[in-house]
């Protein structure tokens, strides 16, 4: 069953997000980053390049021929068929589709009011149906 990680109030979904990206494959992890949508995409897949100076994360689109090589995956597509199931990262306000696949699955919950409503309501659903959940509230 997926081990479920709350990690919320967080100030900056992106660089957040990619520090923990950083530290999951520090360990060896393959990871997918799932995006509320193409513009977060986007912007996250920057943050990568940009976060810091002496990290390289290789990191290619889900949809991308490299992808199953890739050890980062990025999506916005919560149906799309993925070749890595070890972490997923959410960074959207929606349950990733196929979430129960991966053996863990961070969400990371900002500190915008709406960010933080979806992200009760999502907590609530995992807990509903019996997954392990564990909750972080990031310092500031």
């Amino acid at each position: 069953m997926t081990r479920i990680d709350f990690h919320s109030k967080v100030p900056d979904k992106l660089l957040y997000a990619c520090r923990l990206v950083r530290k999951a494959r520090t360990a060896g992890m393959q990871v997918v980053v799932f995006a509320e949508d193409d513009v977060q995409l986007a912007a996250f897949d920057e943050a990568l390049w940009t976060f810091s100076e002496q990290d390289f994360i290789p990191h290619v689109a889900a949809d991308d021929e490299l992808a199953k090589q890739t050890p980062v995956l990025l999506s916005a597509d919560a149906g799309q068929a993925l070749p890595h199931h070890q972490v997923l990262v959410n960074l959207s306000r929606r349950t990733p589709e196929h979430f129960a696949r991966f053996e863990r699955m961070f969400e990371i919950v900002s500190t915008d009011e709406d960010d933080l409503l979806a992200g009760r309501e999502r907590y609530r659903a995992y807990q509903q149906r019996g997954y392990p959940l564990t909750h972080f509230v990031a310092e500031k």
